[in-house]
This record gives C-alpha cells, structure tokens and sequence, in this order.
C-alpha cells in the first residue's frame, strides 16, 4: 500500500479540508510504502471530521491511502483545532472529532462535561481512540545554533517571558561549548484553542519545577505572540530570527527548523521517534474498557525517553446513531491504526503506536457498533 506525500495534497483541500473521493496521487516522495496493498474495509460515501492541526497530516495521509483503495469513499477533515472539533462533535456537525487531549470529565464552571456532552449526542458513551503520536517539538530559529538543550525550568522561564535573549546565563548553563548570540528570543504561541497548548503546557507545569504557575489549558497563558494553528506559529518561527514554539514536529520538519533536545534530568534526549515511542508506551489508560483516554508522564527521567508530545484521540460514538456511518467511520479508523499507515507516519514526523497500545487501539474499533 503506497501512501501519498502531503505535500502533494495541498490542492485538494477546501476550507482546510481534504476531500478525497477515490483516487489519490501515485507520488512517493517522503512518506513510506509497502510492496503490495494490504486487504482494506471499503465503504461507499461519506464521512466529516473536525478538530486537532496536529493529526493534519497524519490523518490527510490515512485519507490518501484509503481513497486508492476504495473510489467510492469520500472522508473530509477540517483542521479547526481540538476545541472547536469536540465542539462540532457534541454538536452533531460531525461524525467524529480529533482531539489532542481526552474528553474532560470534569467542567472547571460547574456545568456539563465534554464526555457528558458527547453522551448525551451519542446516546451511549463516547470513547478516545489514541491514533496518532505527536511528539511535541520546541522548535527555533537561531542563526548559527544548529544545537540547543533545554531543561523544563529553562523551557518554562523562555515561554513565560522571564528569559529574553538567546545569550541568557540559563540557557549557557544547560548549552556548554555553545556560542550562544545575543539575539533576543521571540515566542510564537497558538491562538486558537489547542491541544497542541494544553500538553505543552501540562509538560510544564509538571516537570518545571513550579517554574510555571497556570494551570494547563488550550487557552495560552504564557508570553509572545499569538499565530493561529499549528503551521501559523511555525510560519512565524521561520521568518524570524530568535523565534521558538511549541509545535508538532511534522510542523518543525516542514518548515525545516531547529528542534532543541529535552533534559528532564536523565539527559538531553534527541528527539525520533524510538524516543516518543519509549515515552508513550509508558503511559497508563486513565479511561475504562475501550475508552482509551491516557496519562503521559511528562516528569519522566528515563534515558532515551523524549517527554514533551501529545496524542491526538479520534473521538467516536460507542454505538453509531446511524448504522452504516458507523460501519464507515470503523472501516476507516481501522485503515488508519493498521501498522502500514501507522509506519508510514514516521516518514512526515510522528511516531507510530507502540504495539501494546495498536493492539488496545485495534479492539476498541472493532468494538464500536
């Protein structure tokens, strides 16, 4: 099954969205590709998702595949952001949403919760499927720095604005032998409501040390300016010299910047994907039964494990409100956990599922109904 490159997708999206109805590109620049196609769940239609900038291109990558598979499938994503997805999802408005972070369970106002507002739209609980890892990159642009270490308190101090230029004695401490300019940092953050900010900032909160007082959320409360999604704040790291986000890597990779190494205090971790891999299997399922909401331990020491990523949940109803858009949404959910498009995924900046949570992942969609 050969899976076609993003970039060569870019033509077909329309308001953000991709639609595809049958036959993609034959290109293999980037992603990868097996020798022969695999079976695949075909279905004839339609189906509409929201949510997480993160999974863009992952996601528009599983679309890609499945589409040379099956001509009579059209799948349409809209990259608006975990948010406004869950949002669109509790709404009605679309037939599953990407997240970064799981339903709440809690309401911060007292009123209802998100998993208590997708089921009541479902009419049965609504599970997280973890599909994609999205390691979460601290990207920059620094000329003349191809190397740049990090620890979570030197992180914290950058993003909250206490640390303003690349030359800052705490950041020497941690880049020993480094020339570091004097450049003054410039911070690019999302705007819009994120999953991308709420892992990030989860990261920081939990590792830094007390160095970062809000509490994690999509909305940002650190320092800098704001960029709308995930390629809005990348865009603007590579047009300015000091610039640095947090932005998923396929994002940092595209737009070919620096990715500082992570030293949660067992080393400074380059960051691949054996590295996320490591972190992510370490994490522990917080939803019950095939409701696979996860808890990632951002404070982890382990050698070779990098700590900062997020992964992007395909929020889906349990048991479908119509019967044959639930057989399409299982059919195509279970293209996108295959192992061959889940490898395909290293090639354009994300991890695959580690196999203990693949095979977790695989039986929960069999499950839906």
């Amino acid at each position: 099954m050969k899976t076609t490159r993003i970039g060569q997708l870019a033509s077909l999206a329309v308001i953000g969205s991709l639609v595809l109805a049958g036959c993609g590109s034959d290109n293999t620049s980037g992603s990868g590709s097996s020798s022969s196609p695999v079976a695949v769940d075909c279905f004839t239609g339609t189906i509409n998702a929201e949510g997480s900038s993160a999974q863009k291109n992952a996601i528009e990558e599983a679309i890609a595949s499945y589409g040379k598979a099956c001509s009579g499938a059209k799948i349409n994503y809209n990259p608006t952001g975990s948010g406004a997805g869950i949002k669109q999802f509790t709404a009605g408005q679309v037939d599953f949403a990407g997240s970064d972070s799981a339903l709440k369970t809690t309401a911060a106002d007292g009123g209802q919760t998100e998993a208590a507002k997708a089921e009541a739209y479902c009419g049965a609980p609504a599970w997280n499927i973890p599909m994609v890892t999205g390691p979460i990159a601290v990207a920059y642009n620094l000329k003349g720095v191809d190397k740049l270490v990090l620890t979570p308190a030197v992180a914290a101090d950058i993003f909250a604005g206490k640390i303003t230029a690349w030359n800052d004695p705490a950041i020497a401490a941690v880049n020993p032998g480094v020339t570091l300019p004097s450049t003054a940092i410039k911070v690019f953050f999302r705007s819009d409501e994120s999953g991308t900010t709420e892992n990030f900032t989860k990261y920081l909160k939990a590792a830094a040390g007390g160095k970062w007082a809000a509490e994690p959320a999509k909305k940002w409360t650190g320092a800098g300016e704001g960029k709308e999604k995930s390629a809005g704040v990348s865009e603007g790291v590579k047009s300015t010299d000091g610039g640095v986000t947090y932005v998923e890597w396929s994002y940092a990779k595209d737009n070919k910047l620096g990715v500082a190494q992570i030293d949660n205090g067992g080393g400074a971790v380059e960051l691949t994907g054996a590295a996320v891999g490591k972190a992510v299997a370490a994490a522990k399922q917080v939803g019950t039964g095939n409701d696979l909401a996860l808890k990632l331990d951002y404070t982890t020491k382990e050698a070779g494990a990098y700590p900062i990523l997020l992964v992007t949940y395909e929020i889906v109803c349990s048991k479908g409100k119509d019967a044959t858009k639930a057989k399409s949404i299982k059919a195509f959910l279970k293209h996108f956990a295959s192992a061959d498009v889940q490898k395909s995924l290293e090639g354009i900046g994300y991890a695959p599922l580690p196999t203990e949570v693949e095979t977790k992942v695989l039986a929960a969609i069999d499950a839906l109904s």
